[in-house]
């Protein structure tokens, strides 16, 4: 007989209370806006990722493209070796997130998994619409190695790409684009509890709709941000788009609990039948954002980065 399935005791406490604090913000005439969806996001991780380590060597910098320079922020943990290139990409609905907020987070990647992390400060919906952050996205890799050289930064030019929520969507959006690029190649890819399918079809989307923090109607105000009026949201999902032989390597990290689990199982599945590596680590009692929670499950998160940093480093020098 199957389990019932339970959120982790180390969340559920939080997650209670953060459900009665909504329902008693709605009750007095709360509606999200990019403000608050914003300040929402920053202020739940700066108070449960407290944890910030050093990293050796840490700048700001900007990836020259057209039409619209990326901001950047670069992590070396070790610049005396040539390590190769994480680029990582937040989470955040396409409205929400930064650098700055997932600055602790891009420090643990870079010291787990011994890369150096290029985290990319795209712009955001609704002010810059779909598909401003893919093409931010896209130039930060094709830019990339020429700002490296100019640091004088030690490295390897073998590079890989992570997202996780709307970030993980655009790491798969980048990728796909990739394959038609020569002058690209990315090695392996991580996505985090990604959004794959912006048509929104997925059962676990129904089953996990409210009650675990990122909630159905939630996801289609993201996304009725995000698009355009008129855009084929079909074509804009990874999910949908070709999968070719130049996919690099894709580890998709999944939660029971996430609305978006069945899409990110998905792309496994089709990465896989369409002759590629991919991987699926699925956590059976785990809620969506839960990096961005660390200080309630801290050994879940420990796991988590030392998985990608083994995954990142199967093939490595």
């Amino acid at each position: 007989m199957n389990s019932p399935r339970q959120v982790s005791p180390e969340l559920q406490p939080w997650l209670d209370r953060f459900n009665r604090q909504m329902a008693d913000l709605v009750a007095k005439g709360f509606k999200p806006t990019p403000t608050n969806a914003r300040e929402g996001l920053a202020n739940l991780t700066r108070a449960l990722v407290t944890d910030i380590p050093d990293i050796a060597w840490v700048q700001d910098d900007v990836i020259a493209a057209h039409p619209h320079d990326v901001p950047v922020r670069i992590y070396h943990p070790e610049p005396a070796q040539a390590l190769p290139v994480l680029v990582f990409l937040h989470g955040g609905g396409h409205m929400a997130g930064s650098v700055t907020v997932y600055d602790p987070i891009c420090r643990k990647l870079a010291l787990t998994a011994r890369h150096i992390v290029v985290a990319a400060d795209y712009r955001l919906a609704p002010e810059c619409p779909y598909p401003a952050g893919v093409t931010d996205g896209y130039n930060t890799v094709k830019h990339l190695w020429p700002v490296l050289q100019a640091r004088g930064l030690k490295f390897s030019e073998r590079l890989a790409l992570a997202g996780d929520s709307g970030g993980g969507a655009l790491s798969a959006s980048v990728a796909h684009l990739t394959q038609f690029d020569a002058g690209i190649s990315i090695d392996r890819q991580i996505l985090i509890y990604p959004s794959l399918d912006y048509t929104m079809p997925w059962p676990s989307i129904a089953q996990n709709a409210t009650g675990y923090l990122l909630e159905r109607h939630r996801i289609a105000w993201y996304f009725d941000h995000y698009f355009p009026a008129g855009t084929n949201r079909h074509a804009a999902s990874p999910l949908h788009m070709h999968f070719g032989e130049r996919l690099p390597a894709t580890l998709v990290i999944t939660a029971e609990f996430c609305p978006l689990r069945d899409e990110g199982q998905a792309y496994v599945e089709k990465l896989r039948q369409a002759g590629g590596e991919a991987e699926n680590w699925h956590l059976d009692d785990m809620i969506h954002a839960f990096l961005n929670l660390e200080d309630l499950v801290r050994e879940t998160c420990q796991a988590v980065y030392a998985r990608i940093g083994r995954f990142l480093n199967a093939n490595g020098d």
